[in-house]
């Protein structure tokens, strides 16, 4: 114990967080993919000092004489990929009733082996956009303490809602109370849940909008939320210096939300021209998890999927990624966001390949997880890119993912702040 705490006090000394070696590091490899400029860089040297990006440059470039060496071979050097729409304390598995078999505490330990996997498949950040308890701000602070391995969170708390809602529990008849801790139904009772929210950890709000797909007796695409109560909520939000993100499959509550100033909008399945001239407008970002259907209709029924949520993501899958390819054709700013939680943590890089399938070149996918994320996030000088002053968060993967972007469903290697949490030099 003693020990411990000398390490502990030694850290903090550095101001270093737990876990980040106090030593200088020179990365070199194949090629990085440069985010910022658009471009691969053969044969790049990485200089890594305290957890941060010092230098950036090519192999055989000054670097201190005492720096620990690292050549990661002939492998492709990324920036630590971000994930703007997850649910770490979800299980895909354990769907609709079956959650009713573990008592509430049992996600918080879901949510610590999602981290791992998470962080193990190269997401060094992620936003996680809804959770009960005030479990992501937990995970968190035990990730950010040492006590648990995963990435760095970004936690929006609860979603919140209006009574009957996507967010509110609808599976349950009247005589079942059930707990209303994220509801609102004025503009004041959602100010009030942006200031509680905020107060217990919230670094991002986030609003349900319409109706979803796995919630019970709702339309997909109705709007929940009204547009005064929407500006209340993006008013106070913005007021606290929160940003928005609002889970919208219908038209008409896209385009209100965007009216009210939200900064991202979640799903978008059902957006029109409207919606892509608003977001223009008001530089407001698509997170689409286009992934999803694939996974929800091959797997669903078999983990306790309601039939009618099926029957909507039958509905709604195939137009939500042709809403993908017309707002990235249009010109929306878009983000990689995988609704993780839905489908399993680990796999989130699948969805890469769907974003090029649908529209984008790869390099325009790996940047909506990497630049696009970090600047949506308001992060861009501290994760994103690798660049001088930001973490040393980084991946690398065999092959070229600009050739191939499937190659990054297969990460060999992760550090994230300049500690190594997978993979060795080949």
């Amino acid at each position: 114990m003693r020990n411990t705490a000398l390490l502990a006090a030694a850290l903090a000394a550095l101001c270093l967080p737990p876990g980040v070696p106090a030593e200088t590091i020179v990365v070199t490899g194949a090629r990085m993919v440069d985010v910022l400029a658009g471009r691969e860089l053969e044969r790049p040297q990485i200089v890594i000092s305290d957890g941060r990006i010092s230098a950036v440059g090519r192999e055989g470039d000054p670097a201190p004489a005492d720096a620990k060496r690292l050549d990661l071979g002939n492998r492709t050097i990324l920036p630590g990929l971000i994930d703007m729409h997850v649910h770490l304390t979800s299980d895909p598995l354990i769907s609709g009733y079956r959650r009713l078999e573990y008592t509430d505490s049992f996600w918080m330990t879901v949510g610590v082996a999602n981290a791992r996997k998470t962080l193990e498949a190269g997401f060094t950040t992620v936003r996680n956009v809804g959770s009960y308890g005030y479990q992501d701000v937990g995970l968190m602070e035990g990730i950010d303490r040492g006590y648990i391995v995963g990435p760095r969170i970004v936690p929006a708390t609860y979603a919140l809602g209006s009574s009957g809602g996507h967010c509110d529990a609808t599976q349950f008849p009247p005589s079942i109370t059930t707990p209303a801790t994220q509801i609102a139904n004025s503009p004041d009772e959602y100010r009030a849940l942006v200031r509680k929210v905020h107060k217990y950890g919230a670094q991002v709000i986030k609003v349900c909008m319409t109706g979803g797909v796995l919630s019970k007796r709702d339309s997909v695409g109705a709007q929940q939320v009204s547009l005064e109560e929407i500006k209340a909520v993006v008013d106070e939000a913005h007021r606290l210096g929160l940003r928005v993100a609002v889970h919208a499959h219908g038209t008409e509550g896209i385009n209100d939300a965007l009216r009210a100033g939200v900064d991202t909008i979640e799903h978008a399945s059902l957006a029109d021209a409207e919606s892509f001239r608003l977001a223009r407008e008001h530089g407001a970002w698509f997170d689409m998890d286009i992934y999803d259907d694939d996974y929800i209709l091959a797997e669903g029924a078999k983990n306790g999927v309601f039939a009618e949520s099926l029957e909507k993501e039958r509905q709604i899958g195939l137009k939500q990624r042709q809403t993908f390819r017309a707002a990235h054709a249009a010109g929306v700013k878009m983000l990689f966001g995988t609704d993780a939680g839905v489908y399993p943590h680990g796999t989130n890089a699948r969805q890469f390949a769907k974003m090029v399938e649908w529209g984008m070149t790869p390099l325009e996918a790996i940047q909506a997880a990497t630049r696009n994320a970090a600047e949506a996030l308001d992060q861009s000088a501290n994760v994103g890119a690798i660049a001088p002053g930001r973490y040393a968060d980084l991946i690398a993967v065999d092959g070229d993912p600009l050739q191939d972007i499937r190659t990054l469903e297969t990460v060999a290697f992760v550090m994230k702040g300049g500690a190594i949490v997978k993979g060795t030099a080949p």
